[in-house]
């Protein structure tokens, strides 16, 4: 009896909570049922002006201003160092990788790219011109250096560059 009593207690309980938390969770799927293909979007266009775009905070990783379609990076190559690399900039005017792409695990500068640091779309991506999918409520740290100046009411320049 003790255990039926529980097993209901556990069951009620957990219903409630199901309610109580009940979300939208049809996801990016929209209302297609889980069991039916939807129709795939059309690709949004890659941005390919080569124009640097700001960062949003702090070691944010520059992110692609060019395709990267049909770039090879792998064990065997790796196309981006074809510009980027310590050797090519001069040639390409491409910017050149930062130094932290040379150091190793324990801080040591190494004469070629970190194995940890060869796969550049593991940090750095390509952009498109595509709306978001869900709601970006994120707040870059200029933005928010701002608010806190007019908050406190401090003249200056704000954030050190």
């Amino acid at each position: 009896m003790r255990r039926v009593i529980l097993a209901t207690c556990l069951a009620a309980t957990m219903l409630a909570a199901a309610t109580a938390l009940a979300v939208d969770l049809r996801g990016l799927r929209g209302p297609t049922p889980i069991g039916e293909t939807k129709e795939s979007a059309q690709i949004a266009r890659e941005i390919n002006d080569d124009a640097r775009r700001s960062r949003n905070y702090p070691e944010q990783p520059p992110v692609i201003p060019h395709s990267i379609r049909g770039y090879e990076v792998s064990l065997n190559a790796n196309r981006c160092l074809s510009c980027h690399g310590r050797r090519m900039t001069e040639m390409s005017q491409a910017p050149m990788i930062s130094v932290t792409h040379f150091m190793d695990r324990d801080d040591q500068i190494l004469a070629t790219v970190s194995a940890r640091r060869y796969f550049c779309t593991q940090c750095h991506v390509p952009q498109h011109e595509a709306k978001p999918l869900v709601p970006n409520g994120f707040t870059d740290i200029d933005t928010l250096i701002e608010r806190q100046r007019k908050t406190l009411g401090t003249a200056g320049t704000g954030a050190r560059q």
